[in-house]
This record gives C-alpha cells, sequence and structure tokens, in this order.
C-alpha cells in the first residue's frame, strides 16, 4: 500500500491531467521534468555554483556548504532522471537537506546526459569529478580525503558504478548512499511486473531510459552494476528502496550481492514508498525519514 501523502500526490497529478510526450522523446520530457517541484525552503549557509573536471572537459556543479571556513567530508551527489532529465534544479532541495541534516557539504555534479552523451559518457563525467575532486578541495572547503558518492535512481546507479570504477584506487570513496537505484534492465522480475504502470516511475519510461543510455546492447557491469562478477572491495553502502517501484527488486539483489561479498550494507525498504519519494520530505513522513537514513549513513562514513 502506498504511503496516503505519496497517494494524495499521486491523485493530484492525475486529476491535473499530466502526462508524458507520447512518444517519448527526451527534449518533450527534459521540458515537462526538469521543473523542479515546490519544496520547503531549505537554508544552507554557502550554495555556490562551481565547476568540476568531467571526462570531456569541465562540468557545471553546485557546492553546499553548512559551515563555511571550516574544512568538511563532502558528498558528491548525482542526480536521477534516467540518464536523461534532471539537474542541477531539480535536485537542489534534496541536496540542501542532505547537507543540513548530515552537516556535510555535498557537491552536486551536472554530468552530461544520454541520449546526445550516451554510456559510458555520464560515467566517465562521474569518475572524473570524484578523481579531480583533490585538486578543488581546498577552494570547496573540503577534505580531499573523505567523501563518499550518493545518488537516487539513475544516480544510484551513477554512484555505484563509480564505487566500481574507483575500487582499490587512491580515490575510492569511503562510502555509497543508494536512493532506489537502477542496477540492472531486467523489466520481468516481480516488482517490474508488480509496478508496471508505477508511481512517478513506469516499465515504459525505464525502456527508453535504458535505450537512451546503452542502445541496443546488453549493458556490461559499469552499466548495470548487478553483472559484475565479483563485489568484494567496495566501499560500505546504504541501499534504501521502495516497495511500489519496478526499481525494487533490483536494489534489494543488489544489497544481497553486496552482502554476500562481504561488503557491510545496510537495507532500507519503505513498504510504503514509490520511486523517488525521497525528494518529497517535508511533504511524507517516510521521505522525512529515508533522507535520514541517508545523512545518518554519511555520518558514520565520515566519522
Amino acid at each position: 500500500m502506498i504511503d496516503p501523502a505519496l497517494q494524495q500526490m499521486i491523485d493530484a497529478m492525475a486529476a491535473s491531467g499530466f502526462a508524458l510526450p507520447d512518444p517519448l522523446e527526451a527534449n518533450a520530457m527534459r521540458a515537462m521534468m526538469d521543473n523542479p517541484m515546490p519544496m520547503p525552503p531549505v537554508e544552507v549557509a554557502e550554495v555556490r555554483d562551481v565547476e568540476v573536471d568531467g571526462a570531456a572537459g569541465p562540468l557545471p556543479a553546485r557546492l553546499y556548504h553548512p559551515k563555511p571556513g571550516e574544512t568538511l567530508p563532502v558528498a558528491v551527489l548525482f542526480h536521477g532522471g534516467g540518464w536523461v532529465v534532471g539537474t542541477l534544479e531539480t535536485h537542489d532541495a534534496l541536496a540542501r537537506k542532505i547537507a543540513q541534516e548530515a552537516g556535510c557539504a555535498v557537491l552536486s555534479v551536472g554530468y552530461r546526459l544520454a541520449p546526445e552523451h550516451p554510456f559510458p559518457a555520464p560515467l566517465l563525467d562521474c569518475v572524473a569529478a570524484v578523481e579531480g575532486l583533490p585538486a578543488r578541495a581546498a577552494s570547496f572547503g573540503v577534505d580531499r580525503s573523505r567523501y563518499a558518492v550518493i545518488g537516487d535512481s539513475a544516480g544510484g546507479n551513477l554512484a555505484a558504478a563509480t564505487a566500481l570504477s574507483l575500487r582499490g584506487k587512491p580515490h575510492a570513496p569511503l562510502a555509497q548512499v543508494l536512493f532506489y537505484p537502477v542496477i540492472d534492465n531486467d523489466f520481468d522480475n516481480g516488482s517490474y511486473r508488480a509496478n508496471a504502470a508505477g508511481g512517478f516511475l513506469s516499465n515504459e519510461m525505464m525502456v527508453f531510459f535504458w535505450n537512451a543510455y546503452v542502445g541496443d546492447a546488453q549493458p556490461s557491469e559499469l552499466a548495470a552494476p548487478i553483472r559484475a562478477k565479483d563485489l568484494s572491495g567496495l566501499p560500505p553502502a546504504t541501499i534504501i528502496l521502495a516497495a511500489n517501484d519496478p526499481l525494487h527488486d533490483e536494489g534489494f539483489a543488489y544489497a544481497v550481492r553486496l552482502r554476500e561479498a562481504g561488503v557491510p550494507t545496510d537495507l532500507h525498504d519503505f513498504s510504503g514508498g514509490i520511486h523517488g519519494f525521497a525528494s518529497f520530505f517535508g511533504l511524507s513522513p517516510i521521505a522525512d525519514q529515508a533522507v535520514a537514513l541517508g545523512a545518518a549513513a554519511l555520518k558514520r562514513a565520515f566519522a
């Protein structure tokens, strides 16, 4: 059963006549979905637009620093949106809330998007941003040796794949926090069948997003992290899932795989959750709980 506050939002959207473009097309989806929803204001002492290293040149990014003048650990945030939509603006409120609750800096990265820049371009941008962080740490007021990766949906996929890419390397993150991550493209698993129409995410959308990201090819382990033969040696993971989400079962399976590989993994499964629900903090109690769990995981990693 979907959380009542979230169900009310779904019903309101349906009553308003909201509908995705038909057929699905990247620019039309961006015009519709890249408008941030009104959210309760979240104050952070310092918020500024910056640049970070990308694989093909500088990328836009936004730094959230709750204690200017102090050197803080930093969570590098990769936004969701199926690798196709999503911006620094759509995830501004979530980035602010994480910085406020975790007491760390947050660096939100504007990686390149598919289908104009398909796999591996978005991932290479995310890896480059993390690898370039030490050189920018002083100007950002962050600790060059204490950082984690965090993301939701496709951003969770990029966070997990970044952790895989940097495993065992000097710039490996201390932790990974994944909100309902995209982990595989098995459209026939139980949660895809049970939640085909989804709340804010449908099977049709996920097929479109995967096609935009990898085309007709079967994804590699860096596109679908659960396909990695060896997951040992990865940083501790916190995975937050929504039961009423097509992506639920793959996220659950990834948590199991991580635990079997010896990776410390905290799994939090919200029976009333829908895809994207953590972004509705202040409007839904379970969204507040989900964000608090992610912030607590960052605090533990940085302690």
